[in-house]
């Protein structure tokens, strides 16, 4: 899999002259979309991103896909706000769309969930010409992609992300799945979109917490993979994240390629800072944290065990700390929360094979790999420094 853009009219990575605050507006506007092919074997997808977007999803989707009837899955948080406009917008172009919410958090990822959804769409009397809209953030992305996996044994899922951190992880890749009592994407399957609409107009809806959670991953998409991207994240134009996302996407891209299905170990890549993060949600009940928060405490877990085990230099820990902080992300866990419920959500992490541990480190910014010679105790003793 590899991204290819096919227009980018001088798309590079932008760092002002002058540092930029972090705020949500204005979002300049694009005069000129933004069109990136993701391939992957036989596999690959389009990721469309632009202003404005919304307004012609029903287009976009009409040329690309056949089937007629779409169920737009969204959540109670974001359904008020962009549910009727992807609507209405099937509905102009000649599509019968059913909006389907569920409520908001990860407590609504589950497999009844996904069953009742299902259910919804068997009692409508979908076909396996129908399709399925993920409108939402990581969450829906997954549930939705989920859906469209195991509904009459696979149909087509549109991504629609409407938070930074789906835009630039996880509505690449085609990872989709549910939680359940045990852990986090427990119960899943490889299903890649059939296509991506980034309108990063949305972006001006969201808090400033949900808006900076998705640096988080940009900041470890830096740290594993592109250290001038890391670099020119203290200056970063948040006027103009187009491009931004786009060289998330290829990072992410790239790196999935090697390893569609997570078989080889070069897709855990992608897992740095998740071990320990995904943990950290867990024993929150998963409202603690928002997911983005916990990855990033989880970096800096991933950081103190690579200067341990990677030679990480100490001055560049440090500055994956201090760019974390800049966009308000947490470096400390708070000193009443329940580390020793994140010792025990450990046990069952996806990454831990065998009795194996998985766990990757950067010895430097810009490079990660696989370590098989961290222990257990390695991790809780970085768990106890945050």
């Amino acid at each position: 899999m590899f991204c290819q853009a096919i227009f980018a009219p001088d798309f590079r990575f932008h760092i002002p002259a002058k540092t930029t605050s972090v705020i949500l507006f204005p979002i300049r506007p694009m005069t000129r979309s933004l069109l990136v092919e993701v391939r992957g074997g036989p596999r690959h997808y389009h990721v469309l991103i632009e202003s404005g977007l919304l307004a012609s999803v029903g287009d976009i989707v009409k040329k690309r896909l056949g089937g007629l009837h779409c169920a737009i899955i969204s959540d109670s948080n974001v359904a008020p706000l962009f549910g009727e406009r992807v609507k209405q917008s099937l509905t102009a172009a000649g599509l019968e769309p059913t909006l389907i919410t569920i409520a908001a958090g990860e407590e609504s990822k589950t497999l009844e969930q996904a069953g009742a959804i299902c259910d919804q769409m068997i009692v409508a009397g979908w076909e396996r010409q129908s399709f399925v809209i993920g409108l939402g953030g990581g969450m829906i992305g997954d549930i939705s992609g989920f859906v469209a996996a195991i509904f009459h044994r696979a149909i087509p899922h549109v991504q629609i992300p409407t938070t930074l951190l789906a835009m630039v992880d996880s509505s690449i890749g085609g990872k989709t799945g549910v939680n359940t009592s045990a852990g986090k994407n427990l119960i899943g399957a490889i299903h890649p979109p059939a296509l991506v609409i980034d309108d990063v107009d949305v972006l001006k809806n969201l808090p400033r917490r949900e808006f900076n959670q998705g640096f988080a991953e940009v900041i470890k998409h830096g740290i594993i993979a592109d250290a001038e991207m890391f670099a020119a994240l203290k200056d970063v134009d948040l006027e103009n994240l187009a491009p931004l996302i786009r060289r998330n996407i290829e990072i992410k891209s790239k790196i999935v390629a090697k390893d569609e299905r997570d078989r080889t170990g070069q897709r855990a890549l992608l897992n740095f800072g998740h071990t320990v993060g995904h943990a950290i949600e867990r024993a929150g009940d998963y409202k603690k944290f928002l997911h983005g928060e916990a990855i990033s405490l989880g970096i800096i877990a991933a950081c103190d065990v690579s200067v341990k085990k990677a030679e990480l230099p100490h001055d560049q820990r440090d500055a994956i700390v201090g760019l974390l902080r800049r966009f308000d992300l947490p470096t400390r866990l708070p000193s009443d929360f329940p580390r020793e419920k994140i010792f025990e959500a450990l046990q069952y992490d996806k990454k831990f094979e065998r009795g194996q541990i998985r766990f990757i480190v950067a010895p430097r910014i810009g490079s990660a790999h696989l370590s098989s010679d961290v222990t257990l105790d390695d991790i809780r003793e970085a768990i106890r420094e945050l």
